[in-house]
């Protein structure tokens, strides 16, 4: 790994390390919004909340996530200077709000279409969350728009019960939301978030045909191996605890005595550290 994309990976680390203090509160300042391009008609939209995939066709564009509701300005200023086309679906990856705050305003604005998983969906009414999804899927979907396709699928239980991979098979792309976010994970258990099911949900995504990923926070973008990587050492870090739970260790014990330093993609920031007392109660159980 180049010295560069390490420091960006380290850079994404420490910014996810705070990213759920409060999916809605404000923070001091939002770092400013910057775009990448993986393609002539593929760019994603790094900076406060979740990454923003952008995909412009004929007939509009069509985005992927939307951040918090205070970056929607922002993140159409970003669209308008990648096309002008209008921007006709909004898909989500997940329900929290660095994800989904934006989707009201943008659909009051833009009179796009919201769409993703049920289940995200019905987590949002349970939580009275604003911006709900107009059309939802279970186990696979799509999106056509202007000859392009986006592909959805739902895995299973990861990241929460509600995550979706959303595949661009012309490009051989994968935007994960969460399920993927550089050195976490979180599971959020009040959303149906799964650790035992979490390393078989990864593994799912893998057997897609992908080069690229888009991964739920920060930059750079990455690739098939460094998804790998993350489900390996995720589930490396789930058989040791079972290890430490099998010899009577307590959750303070067996976080001291995890071992991670060898790690690249999993288990290096606060999310990991949050998740680790509830993960050790259900792999207890």
């Amino acid at each position: 790994m180049q010295a560069t994309l390490r420091i960006r990976i380290a850079a994404t680390m420490l910014a996810a390390a705070g990213l759920y203090t409060a999916w809605t509160q404000q923070p001091p300042a939002d770092p400013p919004l910057t775009v990448e391009k993986i393609a002539d008609d593929l760019h994603v939209i790094v900076g406060a909340g979740g990454n923003v995939g952008v995909l412009t066709t004929d007939e509009g564009m069509i985005i992927i996530d939307d951040k918090f509701e205070r970056n929607v300005d922002g993140i159409l200023e970003k669209v308008k200077s990648i096309s002008p086309k209008p921007i006709r679906y909004v898909l989500n990856t997940h329900l929290h709000g660095d994800h989904t705050g934006g989707n009201a305003k943008i659909a009051s604005i833009t009179g796009a279409t919201v769409f993703g998983h049920a289940n995200a969906r019905a987590y949002m009414v349970e939580k009275k969350m604003p911006g709900l999804q107009n059309i939802t899927f279970n186990d696979r979907g799509a999106v056509h728009l202007g000859g392009k396709t986006i592909e959805a699928y739902y895995f299973g239980r990861s990241h929460t019960n509600g995550d979706v991979v959303y595949y661009f098979p012309a490009h051989k792309v994968v935007h994960m939301g969460d399920m993927f976010a550089v050195g976490g994970p979180f599971i959020d258990y009040s959303s149906g978030g799964h650790g035992r099911d979490f390393p078989k949900t990864v593994a799912k995504a893998l057997e897609l045909d992908i080069q690229t990923v888009i991964p739920g926070h920060g930059g750079p973008i990455l690739k098939k191996a460094d998804l790998a990587a993350f489900g390996s050492e995720l589930s490396n870090a789930q058989a040791q605890m079972s290890k430490l739970i099998k010899e009577g260790k307590t959750k303070d014990q067996a976080k001291a005595l995890m071992n991670t330093s060898d790690f690249k993609m999993c288990c290096k920031t606060g999310l990991w550290d949050r998740t680790i007392p509830a993960l050790w109660d259900e792999l207890a159980k």
